[in-house]
């Protein structure tokens, strides 16, 4: 990523940062867990007003990257659910399809990549595995405990690498 105005990034999850999931959390009770209608309803979620009145706040000084657990299948949907509700474009980075690995795996490593090149001022995300990574690894984190705490998309980011 390169930008000619050095200014600082800002990364933000989606589910349960930015948008309310809790709609959709039904999908993952049952099992199998139906992934497909659990990503299928995500154009439909609430935004969370908290998360959102951060992320404007944030974008005056910083350029907001979005990162997210959700598969790449997902990037349409994702990109019309922001456009939507008037946030600020920035690069979005998804899981690959297929790519099972726990999301504080994933998204430690793009944070990684993301620190070569710039300042990541902060990361703002609700999975608190993740925040943890991230804060041993030196970032700063804002933990997004705003949603409320959801078991199942806490198996499912840990242990199914799926959001």
């Amino acid at each position: 990523m390169t930008d000619s105005s050095g200014r600082p990034v800002a990364v933000f999850d989606l589910d349960n940062t930015l948008a309310d999931t809790g709609h959709r959390q039904h999908h993952l009770q049952r099992r199998p867990r139906d992934w497909g209608a659990f990503f299928a309803a995500a154009s439909e979620d609430p935004p969370l007003a908290e998360g959102v009145a951060l992320l404007l706040d944030t974008a005056r000084d910083c350029e907001i990257v979005y990162l997210t657990g959700r598969p790449e299948r997902c990037r349409r949907d994702t990109l019309d659910w922001l456009a939507a509700h008037g946030l600020p474009g920035g690069d979005l980075h998804m899981r690959r399809d297929g790519d099972r690995r726990p999301a504080r795996s994933t998204k430690l490593e793009i944070l990684r990549r993301l620190a070569r090149d710039r300042e990541v001022r902060v990361l703002v995300d609700d999975d608190m595995l993740v925040c943890d990574d991230a804060e041993r690894a030196g970032f700063a984190v804002v933990r997004a405990g705003w949603a409320g705490r959801s078991a199942v998309l806490e198996d499912a980011q840990e242990r199914e690498g799926r959001t």
